[in-house]
């Protein structure tokens, strides 16, 4: 698609876009950092080592990071999508050559500095190339089969190489946040429905192709009482902690499941059955009421948006937003097989937190740069 043809609109100095920032949603991603400090200090045994005080520097970094993002131009972030997809790719493609293995899996670049998991990246790079491609089909081209191919040959090529790593919750969170943006875009729901039933008569083929581990995880999420200091362990021990902490929890620093060891994974995965055990049901309702005004901001911004490429980074960036709080909650109440998704800017780690705060800067240049129009390709009007 073409670039050149941008429609310039009064440039905004520095200053004008720094006060267009959106600093509502900063206070309240802020906030929601801070309570994921607590926690891991909390994981550590009311120590600021080795989790809380690093993730507190990676917020402060990623905070300068989304800031920076946000006050960048929208359209330079449309001129550069296909170089950033192409890069994500390749470094998923490097995982393959160079990439470190670690709890089985072979998913990390090691950059000495921070252990680079490209397939998080990607989370990003799918959803801008897919509002980008978008942005240049007009609604009676999007009915052709023939215009869903490229962004599904886009979509197949991370995915493929995500299951090899092998990363299966990584691989169906690219696909769900896909169909969101598929969906945003107009494509018609016989087509989803078309998917759908492929995809449900692929199951028996595709159960031969999991490993060992991936099998068990779907059968102890069937019955985690089968196995219940093996594969059902982490399971079952993130429902004892979650019934434990009961209406009010049982206070900060503790909590018995967590501090004697018995919850796996306390400062990742399973971060939100310790706070749950610590703070209670309200605890837990307060995060999740945190989480989602986050949400709400994303859906406002993108429909403010004047430009369809914003409209669809926004909704999309949303979506993967909505999906990492979705999924990683399901998992710990049991209620979806257990997959390493973390709990944003709660969970320890550094390429999430990379992601995660990269998000929140490109939803917030939506927003800095809602009035700007990027002409579509073939139609006359700038939106």
């Amino acid at each position: 698609m073409q670039t050149q043809g941008l429609r310039r609109n009064p440039e905004m100095t520095l200053a004008q876009k720094a006060l267009q920032v959106n600093w509502g949603l900063v206070f309240v991603v802020s906030v929601l950092a801070a309570v994921g400090c607590v926690m891991l200090y909390s994981a550590a045994n009311g120590s600021y080592d080795p989790w809380a005080s690093r993730q507190a520097v990676r917020f402060g970094g990623g905070l300068v990071l989304m800031v920076g993002v946000a006050l960048v131009d929208i359209r330079m972030w449309f001129r550069w999508t296909w170089f950033i997809y192409f890069g994500a790719l390749a470094l998923l493609v490097a995982v393959e050559v160079m990439g470190t293995i670690g709890m089985g899996a072979q998913r990390w670049i090691d950059l000495k500095v921070i252990q680079l998991q490209p397939s998080e990246v990607m989370k990003v790079a799918i959803v801008l190339a897919l509002a980008r491609y978008f942005h240049g089909v007009s609604e009676e081209d999007i009915g052709r089969p023939t215009r869903l191919i490229p962004p599904l040959l886009a979509i197949a090529a991370p995915v493929g190489l995500v299951l090899n790593q092998p990363d299966l919750g990584t691989a169906l969170m690219l696909m769900m946040v896909a169909g969101a943006i598929f969906f945003a875009a107009g494509v018609r729901l016989w087509k989803f429905a078309v998917i759908l039933g492929v995809a449900g008569a692929a199951i028996p083929v595709a159960w031969q192709f999991l490993h060992d581990y991936q099998k068990q995880r779907v059968l102890t999420f069937l019955n985690p009482e089968s196995d219940p200091l093996g594969s059902g362990y982490h399971i079952m021990q993130s429902k004892i902690a979650l019934g434990a902490g009961g209406m009010f929890g049982k206070g900060f620093l503790q909590g018995s499941q967590s501090h004697l060891n018995f919850l796996p994974e306390k400062q990742t995965d399973f971060i939100f059955t310790m706070m749950a055990e610590e703070f209670g049901m309200l605890g837990g309702l307060a995060l999740l009421g945190l989480y989602a005004i986050v949400l709400i901001y994303g859906f406002a911004i993108s429909l403010r948006a004047r430009n369809h490429f914003g409209r669809l980074l926004a909704l999309g960036l949303t979506a993967n937003m909505f999906l990492y709080v979705f999924i990683n909650i399901a998992m710990v109440m049991g209620l979806i097989p257990v997959v390493g998704v973390p709990l944003p800017l709660i969970s320890y780690g550094g390429t999430a937190m990379l992601t995660v705060m990269t998000s929140l800067g490109l939803t917030m240049a939506v927003y800095v740069h809602r009035d700007v129009r990027i002409p579509r390709r073939g139609l006359d009007d700038a939106d």
